[in-house]
């Protein structure tokens, strides 16, 4: 992306913030009942919703495994993102011992603004729901975990999900996690010390696939549409209730 053209974005993010700041004020919001209603925190049906992504892979740093995210025209009812690639263990000639691999990953970039950062508040929320196909090769359908990345003072805090599918035919499904279930990692590690997310600033969102955990090797793929905050009153699938083991080791950030 050209300078101009993340000077643009910034821009016109600053403007959003203070169109919506100044429209809440008007309303007076904040004396309302909080909202209830699904909050939809990303969509992936479109090239201008994915160019807000990030990705990364053990690739990147002397590794062998690939990544690409991917808008998929064909899928149906509309386009949807295509997490792909190949999962490897090995290092390049000169990295082995030295960078250990399979790692593959995206995750929304930060929104600065004029104002300040845009996160999101999901405080009034107990799921995080994500509609997802998995596909690829079925040793890698077990080894994926959605991350979240609050506004903390340790950068390098994440807490991790497993994700549990259902399904084996690479069809659709929603996935229901509750907020409390996930697991707070720092550098690839669980943290010693479990605290209570701060989900009134979720600054960033994504989803990695650990195949260094349980070495798996293969092609993967992984469909996204959407990933939202909802309430019990709009589970449609049983929950996904088992916590996460964490990644269990270090691995290179998005």
């Amino acid at each position: 992306m050209s300078r101009f053209a993340r000077l643009s974005q910034y821009l016109n993010r600053s403007g959003q913030v203070l169109r919506d700041n100044s429209s809440r004020m008007l309303r007076m919001a904040g004396a309302d009942e909080p909202s209830r209603e699904p909050l939809t925190l990303w969509n992936f049906n479109s090239q201008e919703q994915l160019s807000n992504f990030a990705t990364g892979c053990d690739g990147d740093i002397g590794g062998t495994s690939t990544v690409h995210l991917e808008l998929d025209k064909s899928t149906q009812p509309r386009p949807s993102a295509k997490f792909w690639g190949e999962m490897k263990l090995a290092a390049r000639p000169g990295y082995e011992g030295r960078v250990r691999g399979g790692y593959a990953g995206f995750r929304s970039k930060p929104r600065p603004t004029l104002f300040g950062e845009i996160t999101e508040d999901v405080s009034n929320y107990r799921f995080l729901a994500l509609r997802l196909r998995a596909a690829g090769h079925p040793r890698t359908r077990n080894s994926y975990y959605v991350n979240i990345q609050t506004d903390g003072p340790i950068t390098s805090d994440l807490w991790q999900h497993r994700l549990f599918f259902q399904r084996d035919d690479g069809g659709w499904e929603d996935l229901f996690i509750p907020f409390n279930s996930f697991v707070l990692t720092n550098t690839g590690e669980i943290s010693s010390e479990q605290v209570t997310m701060y989900r009134e600033r979720v600054r960033t969102i994504g989803i990695s696939l650990l195949g260094g955990n349980s070495g798996v090797e293969g092609t993967y793929e992984l469909g996204i549409d959407s990933i939202r905050a909802v309430n019990e009153e709009d589970v449609t699938t049983p929950m996904q209730k088992a916590p996460s083991d964490g990644t269990q080791w270090q691995r290179h950030p998005v």
